[in-house]
């Protein structure tokens, strides 16, 4: 795409103004590598036991931003397709995206809103605001409306540190649904076949002015609590050394806690879950 064939010279189409929408110049100019665009013909639907499918992600802010999690497991069916599937990425410094739904649209939406933000920047020379990348996010689950109508939806969770917001309020937490409305959320939100019981979770441990230390525990108690009662949602695996992701945005940037830091935390909670099977209670 980037060279022709005419002795190796950029297209017409790069030297065209337009939007500073990276998505948009692949529409207008080569729209079969938009992955959301692609329709199944009339009356096929996605078989659910055939395409993997990802769960359980969440969200809390927390004293110093705001932390994404995901457990690691996609599901085909009743059968585990894989044990070890990433489901949180950054998008940009300060941005992440984690997603539920179907992995091969979810993991080729990411990588495009990754370009777009980049794209944007270079274009504009500013960042977008977070606000607007959101709504970017929101446009292009949109476009894969026709697929998620199908039975191939994706659902993402998008987080970011936003410096113009209060203090104590620049952790944010933006979710959608599968026609692209776009949703802020308080304190914290989970999405996914396990999100109902994640929610719940969090609705009793999470408090204002959480440290990095507890926000974390708390994601993998709500996360514990989801695999307890979702079988499509992967807790822990001790054996295989396999543990959920979990990041941290800040006015850093983005950050991934370490594979040691996620371990021992998790066999932290995991043993704590040995004393009391249903949980912490909430904290007064």
């Amino acid at each position: 795409m980037t060279w022709n064939e005419n002795g190796g010279r950029l297209g017409e189409e790069f030297f065209t103004p337009g939007s500073s929408s990276f998505a948009e110049f692949l529409a207008a100019h080569r729209p079969e590598l938009l992955s959301t665009r692609r329709v199944l013909p009339d009356g096929v639907r996605a078989a659910p036991d055939q395409v993997p499918h990802g769960t359980t992600v969440l969200a809390l802010s927390y004293r110093d931003g705001v932390l994404i999690a995901g457990d690691r497991r996609a599901t085909m069916g009743n059968l585990i397709a894989q044990r070890d599937l990433e489901k949180v990425h950054p998008a940009d410094d300060h941005t992440a995206v984690a997603f539920a739904g179907t992995v091969g649209l979810a993991l080729d939406m990411v990588k495009l809103y990754q370009v777009e933000l980049t794209h944007f920047e270079k274009i504009e020379g500013v960042a977008m605001t977070l606000d607007g990348k959101a709504r970017r996010l929101a446009g292009m689950i949109r476009q894969n409306l026709g697929q998620a109508m199908q039975g191939l939806a994706v659902v993402p969770l998008l987080t970011g540190y936003d410096p113009s917001a209060p203090e104590g309020e620049r952790g944010r937490i933006f979710s959608f649904d599968i026609a692209g409305g776009l949703y802020e959320k308080t304190d914290f939100h989970a999405e996914g076949s396990g999100s109902p019981y994640a929610r719940g979770a969090l609705k009793k441990l999470f408090r204002k002015g959480l440290d990095r230390r507890d926000a974390a525990l708390a994601a993998l108690q709500a996360l514990w609590d989801a695999a307890d009662d979702d079988s499509a949602t992967g807790g822990p695996d001790i054996s295989r050394r396999i543990f959920p992701i979990v990041s941290v945005i800040t006015e850093d940037g983005f950050e991934r806690l370490s594979e040691p830091e996620t371990e021992a935390l998790s066999r932290e909670m995991v043993e704590q879950r040995g004393n009391r099977p249903d949980g912490p209670n909430a904290t007064p």
